[in-house]
């Protein structure tokens, strides 16, 4: 007997018809004589109007309470969970509804983007071992006070994956809209293809840098606790063969690519600073503003500029920043003292990922190559010990990850 960890997103359960679906997902498990707790996001399209409901309730409110945000925003996923324990009580099996504050998920007291600090999961092991499914909510718990906290984007995820842990479950399968975890955007390369393995870095760094299968907060939770995951599809019909994808200890794969994946980020935009002076303490200055605006500052490259006592500083913003980032900059341009200021948000992060990279020289070399062959300008570069990154314009994304998939021999799965 194996206990497993089943979370279901917002389209799995949006609707009685899907809940009953993955009511037969769950039925299976149970049927293997596995142990299970499920962790349920809101029905598809509930959060948003939730959300949409408490800006409108809260409009003449300069300061709105996110307190009274993350009691409302939750009631989605009590929703969810309630109506997947009912179908599963109606279909014959033993099942109730918890939510974070009766498990409890302790928090931290920031509402709306809450981090989990402990998991004391006596009472749903005792559930579990009763032989009872357990239906949680996901993106919830309960702070210090007592109130109900939400833990913002992806926080299902991270859920599942905390729940998992601290049930010391077998797995943690993450059920949703996709089959796996492929080698880049099957929509943009059609010979892209699903990965049955991936280690738990290389799946950190692709969550990272723009891949939207797995959120980084549950994709780092489950390294640190070695919870191995699987993601796969929610939408097969029963009986049918789902591996989906393992992410798991690289020790596990067996063999592996110089490079497993390839990813992009259209949510970026490119600063450039000129003709800041070239002294200690201009970068500290720079991007201690930006850290102080609660701006999240990714590649940086310092140039030399034409005059030897001046510098140049060239980094990138998520794009929805990008503006918040020029008013901070224009209205510190005397303290930081730089001669001109520009930014251009048509471009696009594109990244390699693949643990391979430890032991292999010339994976730059080929990225750089490849594209120099099909025209593509690189504005900027950044690295770490199993990835890439370039910063191109936008308009060659497509081209770039072809290319990409092809150079290093993706195209054609492992046999």
């Amino acid at each position: 007997m194996a206990r497993v960890v089943m979370k279901f997103g917002g389209t799995s359960v949006g609707s009685i018809e899907r809940i009953r679906h993955v009511a037969g997902l769950v039925r299976a498990e149970r049927e293997a004589g596995n142990e299970v707790a499920v962790l349920v996001s809101a029905m598809a399209g509930d959060t948003d109007r939730l959300v949409a409901l408490v800006k409108e309730a809260g409009e003449h409110n300069p300061h709105l309470p996110m307190r009274e945000y993350d009691a409302v925003v939750s009631s989605g996923e009590q929703v969810s969970s309630g109506l997947l324990a009912l179908t599963l009580n109606a279909s014959g099996m033993a099942a109730r509804s918890w939510t974070g504050w009766q498990i409890p998920i302790h928090t931290t007291e920031v509402h709306g983007k809450a981090r989990i600090t402990d998991i004391p999961a006596s009472a749903l092991i005792h559930a579990l071992t009763d032989g009872e499914v357990a239906v949680i909510t996901g993106f919830q718990g309960v702070g210090p006070d007592g109130a109900i906290t939400t833990l913002g984007r992806g926080g299902t995820d991270t859920s599942a994956v905390a729940i998992a842990a601290a049930i010391k479950a077998d797995r943690c399968d993450i059920y949703t809209d996709v089959d796996g975890v492929y080698t880049t955007d099957p929509r943009i390369v059609q010979k892209a293809h699903k990965l049955d393995k991936i280690s738990y870095e290389e799946m950190l760094e692709m969550a990272s840098l723009g891949a939207k299968v797995l959120q980084t907060r549950s994709v780092e939770m489950a390294m640190i606790h070695r919870v191995p995951l699987r993601v796969l599809s929610s939408f097969y019909e029963l009986g049918t063969e789902n591996g989906g994808t393992l992410v798991c200890d690289e020790d596990e794969i067996v063999e592996t690519q110089v490079v497993s994946g390839i990813t992009y980020s259209r949510d970026e935009a490119r600063v450039n600073l000129l003709q800041i002076e070239d002294k200690p303490g201009v970068a500290s200055a720079i991007f201690g503003l930006l850290a102080d605006a609660n701006i999240n500052v990714d590649m940086i490259v310092q140039n030399v500029s034409r005059s030897a006592t001046q510098t140049n500083m060239t980094f990138t913003v998520p794009e929805s920043e990008l503006e918040k980032t020029l008013s901070v900059l224009t209205s510190n341009q005397d303290g930081i003292g730089y001669g001109s200021l520009s930014s251009d948000n048509n471009v696009v992060k594109v990244s390699v990922v693949g643990v391979g990279m430890r032991s292999h020289a010339g994976t730059a070399k080929t990225m750089f190559q490849a594209l120099a062959e099909k025209g593509i300008n690189i504005q900027v570069i950044a690295t770490s010990e199993i990835k890439i990154s370039v910063l191109i314009d936008e308009e060659y994304t497509e081209l770039a990850l072809r290319t990409l998939h092809t150079a290093y021999g993706l195209d054609a799965p492992l046999e």
